[in-house]
């Protein structure tokens, strides 16, 4: 116990803690982390000061308990992104996710509904407060960048990511139809470049799609609200071919049929999962509140006029 409770290996768990940050993988933080919680704690048993000054017994406690719970909460953590037309239900995946290697997603219990938003600009293009309405099998409630909807642990919030989304339905080559939507580049950070390509289901060869509109729908000089431009058009090219949509035209094209039927907006937003994060807060608290009742009994024996 007093091996395991050595200055020593308090400073091989801080090195090894430094080289597990910078080689940055989860296990590669947890394991220090774990010694260092270990250590701390086993100085707490062997050390007589502790169980003769409460206040700085809970304080060390307090400590191993952070500790702790940053392993925990890097090895169960979870970060991603995903991308939901207006009106689209979240399905369970996600578009990109970082997660430690003991995270057990409940991902696909979760089930809401991007129901659209609504975000202005001052001039500058300095984007102000996003208000997203969603709506879930319980409620609704309005989201933004600051303001997470929660759902079995799991936090959502509205990104800096937006923009348009043709909607369009494809009849492939075996008469089967698929409906759907195709997020073009983010507005308007990719102002001049709202152009994607998109394989359709069983098609011989991909499609170039470029929104086109002649409308300046956020104006850097003066306050502005993102929106749907008024009149639009969708450009789609095939090898040698160009056709150019509107809403409701068909096309014939790479063995199948589609069909244009409108236009949509999609919002990105960031996931992120951490239980450690209350429990931590509390620990803190309570680190914090016993090093002040430590300090407090300390001073508070010396008369303070003396």
């Amino acid at each position: 116990m007093k091996l395991l409770a050595s200055l020593k290996l308090t400073l091989v768990g801080l090195a090894a803690l430094g080289l597990g940050v910078l080689w940055g993988t989860a296990w590669a933080i947890a394991a220090p982390l774990v010694l260092l919680a270990a250590n701390l704690g086993a100085a707490v048993l062997v050390n007589p000061v502790f169980r003769t000054q409460l206040p700085l017994l809970v304080f060390h406690l307090a400590l191993v308990f952070l500790v702790g719970l940053a392993a925990a909460g890097r090895l169960t953590y979870l970060k991603g992104r995903v991308e939901l037309s207006t009106g689209e239900a979240f399905s369970g995946a996600l578009a990109h996710e970082d997660a430690g290697p003991l995270h057990r997603s409940r991902l696909r219990a979760i089930s809401f509904t991007n129901e659209g938003f609504s975000i202005s600009y001052s001039a500058g293009l300095n984007r102000n407060e996003t208000r997203n309405r969603v709506s879930w099998a319980h409620g609704q409630k309005v989201i933004g960048d600051q303001e997470p909807l929660q759902l079995a642990g799991y936090r959502f919030y509205t990104s800096s990511n937006k923009g348009f989304a043709p909607v369009v339905a494809w009849r492939a080559p075996d008469g089967s139809v698929h409906r759907g939507t195709i997020h073009l580049p983010s507005y308007p950070m990719y102002d001049y470049r709202q152009a994607q390509e998109w394989t359709p289901p069983a098609a011989s060869q991909a499609l170039w799609l470029m929104l086109d509109f002649d409308e300046v729908l956020i104006d850097p000089d003066k306050r502005s609200e993102f929106r749907l431009p008024r009149e639009h058009r969708l450009v789609v090219r095939s090898g040698e071919s160009r056709a150019v949509l509107k809403p409701g035209d068909r096309l014939p094209v790479g063995g199948g049929e589609l069909r244009y039927e409108g236009l949509t907006s999609w919002m990105g937003y960031n996931v992120f999962y951490d239980w450690t994060l209350p429990w931590m807060l509390a620990a803190a608290l309570l680190a914090t509140a016993s090093m002040g009742w430590h300090y407090w009994r300390k001073f508070s024996v010396q008369a303070w006029d003396a």
